[in-house]
């Protein structure tokens, strides 16, 4: 146990909303999006993971407001952003145009760029893309979306640290498509059985959530039990990541690092991340050299982890000094 654990900071609580609206992304698309904190603060977008996932209320408290007028926003097929689990038009590529259309929209210059797990790879392409724009990153449980990354996941390597939530990750599949377990499930995800659709959506889902914090099974978050989510976050996530990957080669992100090398970066990463395992924190870390890397030694992947939530809270306060 951490001995400074009882120090560790928390959440900022009570963090007011004082803009909402809804972006036309594109003839498809209708982002939701949202403002907190302070108008006058200085200006940070917050990057969901998943592909597919949403943002809560409780991803605020990541900001202090009086300093920060931090933007939060639902990507293209799920949360309050419409049309809900839709595959049409939803890459990487899509989210990166959506990130800088609002920066736009909102009249923003420049700002620090927060993300993690499949945040923290969207955060990468778009900072890539658009690095005259970032002003930091704030990195949290790095995926780098590598073929390694997603086999390690779904494949074989995180299922030896969780043999009993494996279990159910593999019962609606048959043993004789255990092979690729992503193309299994793609089948099932976009089949026409809607009944099979859903139970492939629940233990696609419930798998991550069983594997997502160092408690196992019994930390997984209630978000992970409501049919609505999972259908989304399964979906969105196997559309992506059954193509082998999100870019044109497979060590894309850390190839292009060197486009980011003078961007204040800091790296949070959970010592125990089954879902993201360290490997990717340290190989960004390393193509990173300027950028600061923490690594939580009593933490898993979540971002609601007590030493996680110091450390993020510690990283936005130290950028808006």
């Amino acid at each position: 146990m951490d001995k400074s654990a009882h120090k560790r900071r928390g959440l900022y609580t009570d963090i007011a909303v004082f803009d909402s609206g809804i972006l036309q992304a594109d003839s498809l698309h209708k982002i939701y999006f949202e403002q907190c904190g302070s108008p006058g603060g200085e200006p940070a977008v917050f990057l969901h993971g998943g592909p597919g996932g949403g943002c809560s209320a409780q991803m605020r408290g990541f900001f202090d407001p009086e300093r920060w007028r931090a933007v939060l926003f639902d990507q293209r097929g799920c949360g309050r952003s419409t049309p809900f689990s839709e595959l049409r038009d939803n890459t990487v590529w899509h989210l990166v145009d959506d990130i800088e259309r609002l920066r736009k929209h909102l009249g923003i210059d420049r700002w620090l760029v927060f993300g993690g797990s499949w945040g923290s790879t969207l955060a990468l392409a778009y900072a890539q893309t658009h690095p005259e724009r970032v002003s930091g990153l704030i990195l949290r449980g790095i995926f780098l979306c590598r073929q390694s990354d997603i086999d390690w996941l779904y494949q074989d390597g995180a299922n030896a640290l969780f043999p009993d939530a494996w279990e159910g990750f593999l019962a609606p599949i048959p043993e004789d498509e255990h092979h690729d377990l992503v193309a299994a499930y793609h089948k099932r995800l976009f089949g026409d059985d809607e009944i099979a659709r859903l139970a492939a959506a629940r233990a696609w889902s419930r798998w991550e959530g069983d594997t997502v914090t160092i408690k196992g099974p019994e930390g997984r978050a209630d978000d992970f039990e409501n049919d609505r989510f999972v259908d989304a976050f399964a979906r969105i996530e196997n559309a992506y990541f059954a193509s082998g990957g999100c870019f044109e080669s497979d060590n894309q992100l850390l190839d292009n690092a060197y486009i980011i090398a003078d961007i204040p970066c800091t790296i949070i990463q959970g010592r125990y991340d089954a879902v993201c395992p360290p490997r990717g924190a340290w190989a960004l870390h390393k193509a990173l050299p300027k950028s600061k890397l923490e690594i939580i030694g009593d933490a898993g992947h979540s971002a609601m982890e007590p030493g996680i939530i110091d450390a993020l809270v510690r990283a936005t306060d130290e950028f808006s000094g």
